[in-house]
This record gives structure tokens, sequence and C-alpha cells, in this order.
């Protein structure tokens, strides 16, 4: 009634610590309370319990890695001294989808574009390093290769 409250905590931390993650979270619980409380199985178009389980199993997931991007975003802007307009979950993951793999006429998937310098500002809000995105790149292709070989013999 005073304007306080009390968050516990398992981990001991600092009260700025505790109100980013408790703020961080409560925007996923809100969303995903949302979805489950006032949507029925007709607006999820679904027809069985299952297929709506199934449904809102991944949209928590989707949650969880929303979350995960919003915080790997802001923890970045604080280091910063601004704040971009790619530093947004939907700006980022527009941004991040123009990584892409392409095949090319001798048969291997190699990277369509080099990164750029703002997929890497993202990449770097993460933990990754930029570098590291054609050895992934090659790392896939060559999985992909060894499918390929297996559907040559099994056709």
């Amino acid at each position: 009634m005073c304007g306080y409250f009390v968050i516990v905590t398992s981990k001991r931390m600092t009260a700025k610590d505790a109100l980013y993650l408790y703020k961080s979270r409560d925007e996923s619980e809100k969303l995903f309370r949302a979805d489950k409380s006032y949507l029925g199985n007709s607006a999820m178009r679904v027809e069985t319990d299952e297929a709506f389980q199934a449904k809102t199993l991944i949209g928590f997931i989707a949650l969880i890695i929303r979350n995960r991007i919003y915080t790997g975003l802001d923890e970045a802007i604080e280091e910063g001294e601004n704040k971009p307009n790619y530093m947004t979950i939907s700006a980022a993951i527009k941004e991040l989808e123009k990584i892409e793999m392409i095949r090319q006429s001798d048969g291997i998937y190699r990277l369509d574009h080099a990164v750029t310098a703002i997929q890497k500002n993202i990449l770097k809000a993460f933990g990754i390093d930029a570098k590291s995105i054609p050895k992934k790149a090659l790392f896939i292709s060559d999985k992909l290769a060894k499918v390929d070989e297996v559907d040559i013999y099994t056709k």
C-alpha cells in the first residue's frame, strides 16, 4: 500500500539485478498466462487436447527463447553508449535471418553473403564470434552432404 514490494530469490543478488530479472520474466509469464487462460481449442485452431498441449508447449518454449533474446540485447545495450535501431527483438531477428546458406552449382552449401557489421554486433550480444559463422556453415554443409549421400543410396 505504501509503494514497497519484496522479491524473494533463491540466489544472492543485488536489488537492481533482482528487479531486472523479475521484469524480464514478468512479460513472458503474462504472455504465457494470456495464451493459457484466454484462448480455447477453437482459437488455437486445433481439434484435440494433445495438439493444444503441444502447441502450448511450443509457445512456451518460444517465449523462453524470446526472453533470452530480449535479455541478451538489453545487456548489450547497457554496455554500449547508445541504443541502435537494430537492437530490438524483431529487428535483430530480421537482420539475423539474412544470414543464409545456398547450395552452389558444385553441390556445396556456402554462405550467401558475408556477415555484416550489424549482424556482428547482434551476434556479439549472445557471445557468438562472427568469425565462427563460416566455420559453422562449413560444418552444416558437410552434414547436408552426408544426408544427400544417404538419400542417393536409399533411392
